[in-house]
């Protein structure tokens, strides 16, 4: 979608101008699966696929909300608070109105638009993309002066507080303050973060989506989160730390023994295997070893597999796919699991192969074809117009 495209769509819905056009991406998450709710960071990055918003001020005191991706418009007239209307998109961008509204901050009316080319509900947080979104036009455009931390907590909140939806800092955080060529070290708890370069140039980063709806990511999430706190607790009777990736991998090793439930030593084994691998990455990113980080990516995904048991076969097939095509240094499922997206890293000369036989691959295995896309790290929130 170029900007003049939406301006046009903007002046056919509105018989108006737009007086502003911002665009924030969706993310993907590099390494550093179901460990952020155990003491350790994640590596995520911005990427090529996100949404627009166009906009203009109206003297109607109303909120209208437009998308080009759904047929439900509503116009809303200013309050000082909202709640949310049935599973609506608009929810979204409304929730984040709301948190604004609970600062004390006052609004004028809008007319918006928006448009998004993010899969839905692929796990390549287009909730997220929408939130920041709103937020960072709200910053903008009534001058709050909000940095990229603040816009990434007001899109948390309303996600959390609005949606109903309990998700971490990680999505709304990386689109927020997503960096051209550079991938996010985060700290979800202290929300400390640097960045490490991640430019590829002969090599490009594929997004795979399997289009299978993730049914089971929700309920297998709050499991494995109550798994790891068992495991926690056992092991903090051996050891003085707060999380289980305070634990060093060769800790574990010596004190495993004294979990007796096997299923629970599986679930600290990936998240305390899958730590190291985050640290291992950054090293791999400062060195541009990508033949590491790729091992690494497939490590990540065997782990997720096996200890953790969150991938599904339509992810298994991808990256099986990907260990036996030449020129794919890794791969590995991304995101919450059951479903949604894998990753892979590439020689961008051979794309249109890998594409093509990946598909026939999967569609022979999985009965559908899988949406392939190549894509990068790319800069968050920001405004085009």
């Amino acid at each position: 979608m170029s900007v003049e495209d939406l301006k046009k769509e903007f002046w056919n819905r509105y018989n108006n101008t737009a007086s502003h056009i911002f665009y924030c991406p969706g993310r993907i998450n590099l390494i550093g699966e179901h460990i952020d709710y155990n003491g350790g960071r994640v590596m995520p990055c911005a990427i090529s696929r996100g949404t627009w918003l166009a906009l203009r001020f109206n003297t109607d005191r109303l909120f209208r909300f437009q998308c080009l991706n759904f047929p439900e418009t509503i116009e809303l007239e200013i309050r000082d608070s909202y709640s949310a209307m049935g599973k609506a998109w608009y929810n979204y961008p409304l929730g984040v109105i709301n948190e604004i509204l609970k600062q004390g901050q006052a609004l004028e009316g809008l007319d918006m638009l928006f448009y998004g080319d993010i899969p839905i509900g692929a796990g390549l947080s287009s909730s997220a993309s929408i939130e920041v979104l709103m937020a960072e036009a709200l910053n903008k455009c009534f001058a709050l002066n909000k940095k990229g931390t603040e816009i990434a907590l007001i899109g948390k909140a309303a996600e959390n507080h609005f949606i109903g939806v309990n998700c971490g800092i990680m999505d709304q955080f990386a689109v927020a303050n997503g960096k051209k060529d550079q991938a996010l070290l985060l700290d979800c708890e202290t929300l400390d973060y640097e960045y490490f370069p991640f430019n590829l140039k002969e090599q490009g980063l594929v997004v795979i989506n399997t289009n299978k709806p993730r049914r089971l990511a929700e309920s297998k999430y709050n499991e494995r989160f109550s798994e790891c706190r068992q495991a926690l607790a056992i092991l903090q009777r051996s050891l003085p730390v707060n999380n289980l990736c305070d634990i060093h991998p060769g800790q574990f090793e010596q004190y495993k023994e004294t979990i007796e439930d096997p299923i629970l030593v599986k679930r600290a084994r990936h998240v305390i295997s899958e730590y190291a691998r985050v640290k291992d990455a950054t090293i791999a990113l400062q060195t541009d070893d990508l033949l590491v980080l790729g091992k690494l990516m497939y490590a990540s995904h065997h782990s997720l597999k096996e200890d953790y048991e969150v991938s599904c076969r339509e992810l298994d097939v991808i990256v099986e796919f990907c260990k036996n095509f030449k020129g794919c240094y890794g791969a590995r499922m991304t995101g919450a699991g059951f479903g949604g997206c894998a990753i892979a890293i590439i020689d961008r000369k051979r794309f249109e192969q890998f594409s093509r036989e990946l598909v026939a691959n999967y569609t022979d295995k999985i009965g559908y074809a899988p949406e392939v896309f190549l894509t990068a790290a790319e800069e968050g929130v920001h405004q085009l117009l």
